[in-house]
This record gives C-alpha cells, structure tokens and sequence, in this order.
C-alpha cells in the first residue's frame, strides 16, 4: 500500500512542478495572508493539481494552503497526507530556485513516506521509511513517469563520521542567535565548522544525501515544511528531534507550529 501512495505522491509533485514553474516565467502577482506570509497563483494552483491527486485516496489531507479541519475531527485520524505546495514561497518570489513540492503521509503521529520535488532543477528525492529507502533522481522533464523517476533514482546515502569539517546546515533567512550559539558550541568542542546555506525543505535533503553533517533549525516552521523532510532523513537513518521534548516531531498535533528541532545522526 505505501508503494501505491509513494508513486500517487511523486506523481502529484511531478505534477505540481510543471504548474508552478508555468507561473514562474510569467510576471506573478504577491498577495499577503492574514499570518502575513506570501502567496501566488503558484500555491494556489498546485494545491489544487496536488489535490486532485491526493483525494482519491481517501486519506484527510492537511496542506497549507486547505483550510484546516479542526481538531476535533483531525484528533482521529490515523493517517494523513500533509502537504506544502510550494514550499519557500519567498525563494520563489526571489526566482533563486530554491523552493519545493511537499508531500508526505503520516500514519500515526510520524511520517512514512515523503517527497520533495525541487521543480526549478527538476530534481526529485523520495523515501519510503518501512523500507528504510530514499532516493534522488534528476529529471529532464515534469512529464516524466512515475517509472522512469524509479529508473533514474540513485539511493541516497548521508556523510560518513570521518570528516574533519563539520557542515551545518543554517537558513538563508533564519540565521539567529541560538543557531549562531549552536555552531559556537561545536567549534568550542574542537570542530572546524562550515555553514552550507539553502532554502525550503532542501535544508533536510542536504543531510540526507551526504552535503551537509548537522540542521540544527530554532526558528518556526509549520507541520507541512517538515513532513517530507523528515520521512527522508529517517529513511536514511537520521534523526529529527523536538528540541522541546527530546522525541521525534509529531505531526497532526493540536497546534501544527513545530516545535525547534535538529536533524543529525
């Protein structure tokens, strides 16, 4: 079954890319939501692509761009997809490519399987946690197939532990102070420390594919900007913990503001 919904969710952000990368060679209007974070035709559009996909499952969907069902009825869900269309709206906005298509099913709190479409290189990674699998592809086109992009996929494998030089992930727009702290703290542990910038959920598939050691992130982000992410990373054996409550981070919480977390071995 998972396999199935794997395949339905890299083929809604295939997808979902092609009409997002449509609206991003025009001249795209910005509007403003009531939590005062942007939004173009981009979102709205492949929500509704990614939507279209999704429904037919009959899995209950949360997606930033959906209006949310209230807790009451979420708290009995058992599983959901949770979605971000376009994930990096301002990266989109700035044209610098850096921004994703999150899809992710969650079964019980965790997720189990994610994907996270980068439509500006049509790059695409993938992962089936049961199975402890994870894969990237670089694609020539959004028309693709669901069985070309498993022909293409090359298993993703995070850093080893012999490096000399810790590489840590920091936000190109969330460089604070408790980062700043953090990445003090392994220099005074005798690390040599690099910064590796980038934005969205391309932060997680650094980690997971080898490019960076550790993302340590202290700075809000919602259930959605994370799912996909995090189904990668434990695919490959990483850990995402709730600096909060020392455990994973749970999803279809009461609140879906996440908790800070770090994303390492």
């Amino acid at each position: 079954m998972i396999v199935s919904q794997l395949q339905i969710a890299i083929a809604a952000s295939l997808a979902a890319g092609k009409v997002i990368m449509e609206v991003y060679d025009t001249a795209f209007l910005v509007e403003i939501k009531d939590d005062k974070s942007p939004l173009t035709e981009a979102d709205k559009r492949a929500n509704d692509v990614i939507n279209s996909f999704l429904i037919p499952t009959q899995i209950p969907i949360i997606s930033e761009e959906n209006k949310q069902t209230d807790y009451s009825e979420r708290k009995n869900w058992t599983t959901c997809w949770v979605v971000d269309p376009v994930d990096g709206t301002k990266e989109f906005i700035k044209r610098n490519g850096e921004f994703t298509v999150n899809i992710a099913l969650v079964k019980h709190g965790q997720p189990v399987l994610g994907v996270i479409y980068v439509p500006a290189t049509k790059t695409i990674y993938y992962a089936n946690v049961e199975t402890n699998d994870a894969f990237k592809a670089d694609l020539e086109s959004h028309d693709v197939t669901v069985d070309q992009v498993l022909e293409l996929a090359k298993p993703l494998q995070p850093k080893g532990d012999n490096s000399k030089i810790v590489e840590v992930v920091g936000s190109r727009s969330h460089m604070n102070q408790d980062t700043l702290d953090f990445v003090d703290g392994l220099k005074g542990g005798g690390k040599e420390v690099e910064i590796v910038s980038k934005g969205s959920s391309l932060k997680f598939c650094l980690v997971a594919e080898g490019k960076a050691d550790v993302y340590p992130r202290y700075a809000p982000t919602m259930e959605w900007d994370t799912a996909a992410g995090h189904a990668i990373c434990n695919a490959v054996g990483l850990k995402v913990i709730s600096k909060e409550t020392n455990k994973p981070l749970a999803y279809n919480k009461e609140n879906l503001l996440n908790s800070y977390f770090l994303v390492s071995k």
